[in-house]
C-alpha cells in the first residue's frame, strides 16, 4: 500500500478534531516522515501544525540536529517551538523520556494545541511490550502505547519502521540516525538489535503476536474503565487536588477483584499503582483511620478521608497564606494561599446561611488566617461554642486540607470558617450597610 494512502486512512480512523497541533520532530527518520506526511495530508486532518523539537543535549551533534529540524520547519513554512534541556551524556533513557514529555507539554500549552503528534510506530510498540514484560509488568502494562492517550496521538502505530524509511527515500529530506538507537547499553536498543531478531528466528510472527497482546491488554483496560462507571457504590468524584472513590465501594469486593478495581481507578487518574500497593490501599479502605495517608511513586498520595479514598495529585500540597486583613477599602480582591478573597460593601440580607462561600459582616477590619489550635466558633443559630476542627470534621474536610483552610477573625474571635460555619458574631441587621466577603478555592 502507498504510505500516504495508508496514512490518510489512519488519520480518518482517528477522527481528530480541527485545531492547533504540535508535531514532535526529533530529526530522525520516523519523526521527519511524520512531518512530511502531515504536510501532505492537511486536507485530510485540517490541523494547524507547529513543529516541536526537544534538544536533550545528550549527544554532541544535538545542536546540528536542532538546526536541521528548524530548516525542515522553514521549508514547510511552519512555526517551530524548541526546548534545549542540556541533560548530558550520562542521562538515562527513563529520565530523558520524562523530561522530553514535560517539555512537549509545556510547548503544547504555549501553542494552545489540542494534540501532540508523535512518531511512534509498530516496531516501537513491539519493543515496548517486550520491555514491560521483562520488567514484570501486570496485564495493564502490556497495553503499551495507545494511538490516542489524552493529548498524545500516535498515527504511525500500524506502520513498520522500514515503511517509514522507504517513504523517506522517496523524498529529498535528510534525517539524523541517532547512534543511541544501536547502543546495546540501552535496554530498548538491546531488545531491538539482539533479542527480537533472535526471537523472530524461532517465531517468525512474534512481532505480530506481541502487537496482539497489546491490543488485548488495551481491551481489558477499557473494560475496567467501563466497570468503574458501572459498578454500584464506587461513586468516583473529581476533587480539587485529584479524585476520590467511596471506600466501601472497593472494600466490599473479593480481594482479587478489589485489587484490580483499585489499580483501574489509579490508572484513570494517572497514579502509578501496582498490585502490592493496591493491596495496601485496599487495607487502608477496610481498616484504616480517617486521615491515614499512603505515599506512592511520583509524588502521589492516597488518603482515607472519612468514608472516601482520595488520590491526591503530585504538587497539590496546599500552603496556608500569611495572616492578612480585608475591609479597609469598600471593595477589593486578594489572594490567600490557594483561596481568592473578594469583598464589597452592600446591604445585608435578611438571612445568612450557616454554611457557604459568602458571608456579611458589620463593617470593620477582618483578618484572614490559618486555623490555629484551640480555635472555637459560636455557630449562627446554635448555642455555645464549638471547636473549629470539629466543624471542619463535620463538614468532611479531609485532614490533608485543613492546615490551609482559612478562618476569618475579628477582635480576637473566629467569626467565620468559609464554607463550613458562620458565627453569630458581627451579623448585620437586614438592609443595613455590610461588608460582603466571598472566599473561594481558586
Amino acid at each position: 500500500m502507498d504510505m500516504e494512502v495508508g496514512f490518510r486512512a489512519e488519520l480518518e480512523r482517528l477522527g481528530l478534531e480541527r485545531g492547533n497541533a504540535l508535531v514532535a520532530v526529533s530529526g530522525g527518520a520516523d519523526s521527519m516522515a511524520l512531518l512530511h506526511l502531515l504536510v501532505r495530508t492537511t486536507n485530510t486532518h485540517r490541523l494547524d501544525l507547529t513543529v516541536a523539537h526537544v534538544d536533550h543535549g545528550i549527544h554532541s551533534a544535538s545542536g546540528d540536529v536542532a538546526d536541521r529540524v528548524r530548516e525542515a520547519a522553514a521549508a514547510f513554512d511552519l512555526p517551530i517551538l524548541s526546548r534545549s534541556l542540556g541533560l548530558g551524556p550520562d542521562t538515562t533513557e527513563t529520565m530523558a523520556r520524562a523530561k522530553r514529555y514535560e517539555a512537549l507539554e509545556e510547548m503544547r500549552q504555549e501553542a494552545d494545541a489540542r494534540y501532540v503528534l508523535l512518531g511512534h510506530h509498530r516496531d516501537d510498540q513491539i519493543e515496548t511490550v517486550l520491555m514491560r514484560l521483562l520488567g514484570g509488568t501486570g496485564p495493564a502494562g502490556l497495553a503499551a502505547m495507545a494511538d490516542r492517550q489524552g493529548t498524545l496521538v500516535r498515527p504511525f502505530l500500524p506502520f513498520r519502521h522500514s515503511e517509514l524509511v522507504q517513504h523517506m527515500l522517496t523524498t529529498e529530506m535528510e534525517w539524523w540516525d541517532d547512534p543511541a538507537n544501536r547502543d546495546e547499553r540501552h535496554l530498548r536498543s538491546w531488545i531491538r538489535e539482539r533479542l527480537l531478531p533472535l526471537i523472530e528466528q524461532r517465531v517468525p510472527r512474534a512481532g505480530d503476536q506481541l502487537v496482539t497482546v497489546a491490543r488485548l491488554a488495551r481491551e481489558d483496560r477499557a473494560a475496567w474503565d467501563a466497570a468503574i462507571e458501572a459498578l454500584p457504590g464506587l461513586d468516583m468524584r473529581p476533587e480539587v487536588d485529584g479524585s476520590s472513590v467511596a471506600a466501601a465501594g472497593i472494600a466490599g469486593y473479593d480481594s482479587n477483584l478489589a485489587s484490580s478495581l483499585v489499580q483501574a481507578v489509579a490508572r484513570r487518574v494517572g497514579c502509578p499503582l501496582g498490585p502490592v500497593r493496591a493491596g495496601r490501599v485496599l487495607e487502608l479502605a477496610r481498616r484504616g483511620r480517617s486521615g491515614a495517608v499512603l505515599e506512592v511513586p511520583d509524588g502521589w498520595r492516597i488518603e482515607l478521608a472519612f468514608d472516601r479514598v482520595r488520590f491526591i495529585q503530585p504538587g497539590s500540597d496546599e500552603e496556608a497564606g500569611e495572616p492578612m486583613t480585608v475591609g479597609e477599602e469598600r471593595t477589593g480582591v486578594r489572594f490567600w494561599g490557594p483561596w481568592m478573597v473578594s469583598w464589597q460593601v452592600e446591604p445585608a440580607p435578611e438571612v445568612q446561611p450557616r454554611e457557604g462561600a459568602r458571608a456579611w459582616f458589620v463593617p470593620g477590619i477582618l483578618t484572614i488566617r490559618p486555623v490555629a489550635s484551640g480555635d472555637r466558633v459560636r455557630p449562627i443559630g446554635g448555642s455555645g461554642h464549638r471547636a473549629v476542627v470539629r466543624c471542619l470534621q463535620d463538614a468532611r474536610v479531609p485532614r490533608s486540607r485543613r492546615q490551609a483552610w482559612p478562618v476569618v477573625e475579628a477582635g480576637g474571635s473566629v467569626v467565620w470558617v468559609p464554607g463550613v460555619c458562620r458565627s453569630s458574631e458581627l451579623v448585620p441587621s437586614a438592609g443595613t450597610e455590610a461588608v460582603c466577603v466571598d472566599v473561594r478555592y481558586r
